[in-house]
């Protein structure tokens, strides 16, 4: 009796378990099919977010409408969408040239720019997208330009005329890729430098100047100083001569009798006291008015 109760419990049990397992299966299946629902739904809208443009395509051929920001209705496998980004961009481009004198000028560039949103579908429809654009017309007008531009100066001037030569590449930049509907925003020439000979000529050029600069400096200073010792010896000979001129006997005696201390000289034998005697003369004579 007791295994009876157990068999009879069992399937109890098993029977209560069949109605919990079909509920799940049910459940399951239900959001499954909600998933696949909202799968096939997904294919009826597109999303374009911010800075991005839509191309409408139906049935490969773009449309003229542009699809702005936000959530756009289509219909699936009739219509495809394409986005564009319009936000600025940077590139980054070398490129070789030469300058007016044949001088091999190396130049490293530095372009943002952007897509007109207007002209997004015209633009893939024309080119593609910006791998596309940058690869087919912004490399390709880059190095364009930079040729043209640099051929209009020597070396030289487009070290010391770098500002003019960036904007002159810059409007002809413009005017080229505006065709492209392409704006560009900024161009930046980030370094530009020449071969390993034209740069030891300029620094050799440069250490001449300053050779032939110190030079000058010291031949002007050698002016200045032969200067100063003429016009010291012209002094001091005006000054002789001066003194040759003013000097006379009579100066030199009153001179003389102005600085006497009152004290006689000391001279020996007859020829002195007559000596003396005139000395004396001569004294009394200079202090009368």
């Amino acid at each position: 009796m007791g295994v009876s109760t157990q068999i009879d419990g069992r399937v109890t049990n098993s029977a209560q378990s069949r109605p919990r397992t079909n509920r799940e299966v049910l459940m399951a299946f239900r959001l499954v099919l909600v998933l696949l629902v909202l799968a096939l739904l997904s294919n009826f809208f597109v999303v374009v977010n911010a800075g991005q443009r839509g191309i409408l395509m139906q049935f490969g051929r773009v449309q003229p409408d542009v699809l702005d920001e936000g959530l756009h209705f289509i219909v699936p496998i009739v219509n495809t969408v394409q986005l564009l980004s319009v936000r600025v961009q940077n590139k980054e481009i070398s490129a070789e040239a030469s300058s007016k004198d044949l001088q091999d000028v190396y130049t490293d560039v530095a372009l943002n720019w952007h897509i007109l949103p207007a002209e997004a579908p015209l633009i893939f429809q024309q080119i593609g997208d910006e791998a596309a654009i940058v690869k087919r017309i912004i490399d390709p007008a880059v190095e364009e330009v930079l040729k043209a531009v640099m051929a209009l100066y020597t070396a030289e001037e487009i070290i010391t005329r770098r500002g003019e030569v960036k904007a002159a590449v810059d409007d002809l930049l413009k005017a080229r890729l505006i065709h492209y509907h392409i704006v560009v925003d900024d161009l930046s020439l980030v370094h530009v430098h020449f071969s390993d000979r034209f740069s030891d000529a300029v620094e050799a050029k440069q250490v001449a100047e300053q050779e032939a600069k110190r030079a000058g400096f010291m031949v002007l200073k050698a002016q200045r100083e032969a200067e100063v010792k003429v016009n010291l010896a012209r002094g001091e000979a005006e000054a002789q001569r001066l003194i040759r001129e003013t000097l006379s006997p009579e100066f030199i005696r009153k001179q003389a009798v102005e600085r006497w201390d009152g004290k006689l000289p000391l001279i020996v034998g007859d020829r002195g006291s007559q000596l003396l005697e005139l000395e004396l003369n001569d004294f009394v004579k200079a202090k009368q008015p």
